[in-house]
């Protein structure tokens, strides 16, 4: 598991919505999804960083007509960290390969309740109810239901609550909420599945991403720090 990440500098941003741009070439883009913003559009019809991304190329460089951007991941809207997009078909096959084999890594920190162990693997089956867009953890051999592992190690411990970075192994909707939920730590702010109220943003962000160039075949990192008012209690000046 990964240090704890120190506080940063913001990233330069981007001309379009101020979302945080990290890198970009001719093959893709890597920005920070604001938190509460879509990953790409749905029936409600609010922001999306995809579209919000589209429009942002295409008045940078003066394209005319339908620009192309590849969405080959998502993070759940509550949820804000860095995200990959890519600028070509070629690309954007490439790097979903990544992302389906796990070649591509992703890292959260996320605060949740009570004393999580210092390294735990939690591994349940979970099940998605697409009509509430609501996950439930379910016994083994439940159909429909997919495995889904995360490895957890805590970082902090105070006020009751566990600061953690978490690495998973399978990429299941609403997986880290719902199995630190059924494990008993349910995230800070999840008014899902947890005890959060309203006006609490759940406290969880993807804060490190790690992928292979689909063109160039480097290596490439990047990592950016969480804000807002339970990241800062907990962090404090990143001792």
């Amino acid at each position: 598991m990964p240090d704890r990440p120190l506080p940063q500098a913001d990233p330069p941003v981007g001309l379009w919505m101020n979302i945080p741009i990290f890198y970009e070439d001719n093959h893709v883009l890597v920005a920070q999804k604001p938190v509460n913003m879509l990953s790409q559009a749905d029936r409600t019809g609010d922001g999306d960083i995809l579209s919000a991304l589209k429009e942002y190329i295409r008045e940078k460089y003066r394209k005319p007509g339908e620009v192309y951007l590849g969405l080959v991941h998502r993070l759940d809207r509550p949820v804000g960290g860095l995200m990959v997009f890519a600028r070509t078909s070629k690309a954007a096959a490439r790097l979903s390969a990544q992302f389906q084999t796990h070649a591509a890594n992703r890292q959260y920190l996320c605060v949740c309740e009570g004393e999580l162990p210092p390294e735990v693997t939690l591994t349940d089956w979970l099940l998605k109810d697409k009509r509430f867009n609501q996950v439930s953890a379910v016994p083994e051999g439940t159909p429909g239901a997919q495995r889904a592992v995360l490895h957890a190690e805590r970082l902090a411990f105070s006020e009751g609550l566990s600061q953690c970075a978490v690495r998973l192994e399978t990429g299941r909707s609403h997986q880290i909420r719902v199995q630190l939920a059924a494990a008993g730590h349910p995230l800070w702010g999840d008014n899902r599945y947890g005890h959060g109220r309203p006006g609490q943003t759940v406290a969880l962000f993807g804060y490190r991403l790690t992928f292979t160039h689909p063109v160039k075949q480097t290596e490439l990192t990047f990592t950016a720090a969480p804000k807002g008012e339970i990241w800062e209690r907990l962090m404090g000046d990143g001792r």
